[in-house]
């Protein structure tokens, strides 16, 4: 991946120096590409773009070890096994451009509220919604309100909270975003992978637009979008500058908690840093064959650990 900065058409491109991939969510890219497939599917049957099938899945592998939900493509076998999520443009929310920015413009499924508006108003923090030319939010979860019969998939039934920190890889560098919008089933298909025209600028410049045309979204399948889960993950009314006046003012505000969540990526599970245990621990974690099943994952009974760990305390522990 290589990030590329266009000319600046409108004002100085937001985020765009971005942040560099930290080492353990770089190894983790790295480790599901290479995996290849996802065990525990919450939801599939979504599309990235027009020219793929409905191999998409929000991914539930590493929900125990690190407290995190993502967008991942098909088992091994076809094209794109082992891909991420593509990116489009979302333009939801107040239809407020900055300095003339017209790539909103009138398209036909922009809807004037996001998802989050609800919660953000509730905030008394200056603003009603969020702002697609300000706020760096993410599209992420799939509602039926129109009754097409599309998959569902709603990640507040999993632990995330609207309104909290999300992380995305694109571009060879990393920024950070907030729950901010669902796909709705009103268009020809149940899609994923889209954000706010701010965060699509940061990631890949002044050519990403909402309007319908040539290069407007980045078609490859290497966008890796991750939500957290927990209340941990909410910035809430006073962890964020809601009221800011840039992409790079808000990005800035939300860091401190990015910085913390992602921290926890790899923390444990299959394929991850190991995580600091007694001295019988490496054999149990190097044998692990569940993924988001190991060591230190939360169980009911033993029945939800791997290989031959026990459930102790509700946690999966090594047998003694």
């Amino acid at each position: 991946m290589s990030l590329l900065i266009p000319a600046l058409l409108f004002t100085a491109l937001p985020g765009a120096l971005g942040l560099d991939v930290p080492a353990n969510v770089r190894q983790f890219y790295n480790d599901v590409k290479a995996k290849g497939k996802c065990d525990n599917k919450l939801s599939s049957g979504f599309y990235n773009d027009e020219f793929g099938g409905p191999d998409m899945s929000y991914c539930g592998d590493h929900m125990a070890d690190s407290g995190i939900i993502y967008l991942t493509g098909p088992s091994k076998g076809t094209k794109s096994s082992g891909m991420f999520s593509n990116m489009d443009v979302d333009c939801d929310g107040t239809q407020a451009p900055i300095n003339g920015d017209t790539r909103c413009g009138d398209t036909p499924q922009t809807q004037s509220r996001t998802s989050a508006r609800l919660t953000v108003a509730g905030y008394n923090a200056g603003i009603s919604d969020l702002n697609p030319h300000i706020h760096p939010y993410v599209v992420f979860g799939n509602s039926g309100e129109n009754g097409k019969g599309f998959p569902t998939f709603e990640p507040s039934e999993y632990g995330m909270e609207m309104a909290s920190v999300m992380a995305v890889v694109c571009g060879d560098k990393m920024f950070y975003g907030v729950w901010g919008d669902e796909n709705a089933d009103n268009g020809p298909r149940p899609s994923v992978g889209e954000v706010s025209l701010s965060l699509a600028t940061a990631c890949y410049g002044q050519k990403m637009s909402g309007r319908d045309e040539d290069g407007s979204s980045h078609n490859d399948y290497d966008v890796l979008y991750i939500g957290f889960t927990g209340k941990d993950a909410v910035p809430g009314a006073k962890g964020a500058n809601w009221a800011a006046g840039s992409f790079d003012e808000f990005h800035s505000s939300i860091k401190s908690l990015g910085d913390k969540l992602v921290s926890k990526i790899g923390s444990g599970g299959s394929g991850s840093s190991p995580t600091t245990t007694s001295a019988a621990a490496p054999t149990a974690t190097a044998t692990c064959k569940w993924a988001g099943h190991c060591l230190g994952a939360t169980c009911s009974t033993a029945d939800d650990c791997s290989d031959d760990l026990t459930c102790r305390d509700n946690k999966c522990a090594v047998r003694t």
